[in-house]
């Protein structure tokens, strides 16, 4: 009989699925204008990818310990106090919140140009944004879903775009001759370090996905060898193909130009076919784009019901429309973070060092939680679960990844870390009014 479990060919693909997203048309650019030098901007992309390995591994492992369904509460929950489990919960839901804002304004910044004129497009750019969310707000508020299919076609338009920017390599006549111009006064030790952390940030962000390796444990065949190899191998083929991504850019751009132009995917595929290629990309990637805000806002509201039925939200987010499976409230709370979010930040940067910052915290507090988990279930040592080999050496390296990567946000954008920050510490307070409320 043959196994429903995922082989290792299976696993890899939904790794390199999960990873490969919208951000890469957009956050080379900031990578680059973080980096003081060439060097420092692939390195950026190299140990984001690293990093992202020593991540997908840790929570694989985290999910293979404790397998859980509605999000990361319960396993908070079973390692951190209730309150802290709480709050990041929240601030990943924030962080997700702004990782959709964020993506929604990638996809504004390429189709908007088409719409207003040039010296209106920097004004219109969020309203689009916004205009984006509530569209798919009331796609999933009428029950109606995206096929498979139709997200199908969208990760094709994804991959079609990425393989036909680096084919702009093997175009001389479109390469960019303007020499690189290195700021002299950026060479210290001090400044290349905060420029490579700033420009992680970047990469840090387009790597994003690999944390739903948590929900793998109990479903890949052979655990102990399939797991590291799968993970690994799909995280090294998303690394070689950033890499080559980001080198067309710089080869067809060039470098200090990168740093500072807009729309960067469709550039190049104006110098590869012309002003019909300029419309073309523009349209088919601000619709790649639709697909990671309708997968979020489909994603995010179940998270909420599944901490409402924990009795940590109020009841009124596990309301449902029973026959269109519709989680109203829990999609409209979510929705209006996302709009808050938007126009709070207001520009692409903003959102990207805001994600970042909370993602700095919730990731390196979820994935702490692998050093509760392997104390509290020894017992399951030896059973065929997923453990990493490299324990504690792996997950270290990824939270001080994430604790560099936020304290270099703090030191470039110090009130913005302190939102960060200060909305932690507010819903830790929520909590505990919560259950204070509960009580009378």
């Amino acid at each position: 009989m043959k196994s429903n479990k995922l082989g290792l060919f299976d696993l890899t693909m939904i790794v390199i699925g999960l990873v490969i997203g919208t951000g890469i048309f957009r956050t080379s650019r900031d990578a680059a204008a973080a980096a003081s030098t060439p060097g420092i901007f692939f390195g950026a992309w190299v140990v984001g990818g690293l990093v992202a390995i020593c991540g997908a591994l840790t929570y694989a492992e985290i999910g293979s310990r404790y397998p859980v369904t509605g999000g990361y509460y319960k396993i908070f929950s079973y390692a951190y106090h209730p309150s802290l489990a709480f709050a990041i919960n929240c601030i990943i839901l924030i962080s997700n919140a702004a990782s959709l804002s964020g993506v929604a304004l990638i996809g504004s910044e390429y189709i908007s140009p088409l719409i207003f004129e040039a010296s209106s497009v920097e004004y219109w750019k969020p309203f689009v944004a916004m205009f984006a969310i509530i569209i798919f707000y009331g796609v999933n508020l009428l029950g109606l879903r995206m096929s498979s299919q139709t997200q199908n076609v969208l990760m094709i338009i994804k991959i079609g775009m990425l393989l036909v920017i680096v084919a702009a390599l093997f175009i001389p006549s479109i390469h960019s001759t303007a020499p690189v111009v290195i700021d002299e006064n950026k060479l210290s030790a001090g400044a290349l370090l905060l420029s490579f952390g700033v420009a992680l940030k970047a990469t840090s962000f387009t790597y994003g996905g690999y944390q739903q390796t948590i929900n793998f444990g109990d479903e890949i065949e052979n655990p102990r060898r399939n797991i590291p190899k799968g993970i690994t191998t799909g995280i090294l083929v998303i690394i070689g193909f950033y890499l080559l991504v980001s080198y067309a850019y710089v080869k067809v751009i060039g470098f200090n130009e990168l740093k500072q132009t807009s729309g960067i995917a469709s550039i190049v595929a104006e110098k590869m076919f012309g002003k019909s290629g300029l419309y073309v990309s523009s349209i088919l990637l601000f619709l790649a784009v639709l697909a990671y805000v309708n997968v979020l806002l489909l994603s995010n509201p179940r998270v909420m019901y599944a901490m409402s039925e924990d009795g940590i939200l109020p009841a009124a987010f596990r309301k449902k429309e029973e026959k269109k499976g519709v989680l109203t409230v829990s999609l409209t709370v979510f929705a209006a973070i996302c709009v808050i979010v938007l126009f709070f930040a207001d520009k692409f940067e903003r959102i990207l060092s805001f994600t970042i910052f909370l993602d700095s915290i919730g990731m390196a507090t979820s994935a702490g939680t692998i050093f509760i988990l392997r104390k509290r279930t020894r017992h399951l040592n030896g059973t065929g679960i997923y453990s990493m080999r490299l324990y504690p050496l792996l997950p270290i390296i990824f939270i001080l990844a994430y604790l560099f990567v936020g304290t270099m946000i703090a030191v470039n954008e110090p009130m913005l870390a302190l939102t960060g920050i200060s909305v932690l510490a507010g819903f830790i307070m929520l909590y505990f009014i919560i259950q204070r409320v509960k009580k009378k």
